[in-house]
């Protein structure tokens, strides 16, 4: 729950700022009432996998956008196994990562 109150606010159509997403959508280890009714209190819909139903609910559509990104960012050595004690030097590591993925992604694009 503290990771919900730290996105920043959503941008989009106008007027103010969302604070919070419509949807929330996680895998089968966040399957609990706890999480659902904290998540509903919040106004958001929790899109959450159960446990013990059969694969196939439809949530790897959008989760794979996320799983993919976490995979670009493995490319980096430094980034899949934390070696800095500092997180602010994590952090400018994580954004420098972005920003390269952005620009090969940019590079391939024009081409």
């Amino acid at each position: 729950m503290p990771l919900l109150d730290a996105i920043p606010p959503i941008r989009g159509r106008r007027g103010r700022p969302r604070r919070r997403p419509r949807e929330l959508f996680a895998d089968r280890g966040y399957d609990y009432d706890l999480y659902r009714r904290h998540l509903r209190a919040r106004g958001i819909t929790p899109r959450i996998a159960r446990r013990g139903v059969a694969h196939g609910s439809g949530l790897g559509k959008q989760r794979w956008v996320v799983e993919r990104g976490f995979a670009w960012l493995h490319a980096f050595k430094r980034l899949r196994t934390r070696y800095e004690r500092r997180a602010d030097l994590h952090l400018g590591l994580l954004q420098l990562a972005c920003a390269l993925i952005c620009f090969r992604h940019l590079e391939s694009i024009l081409k």
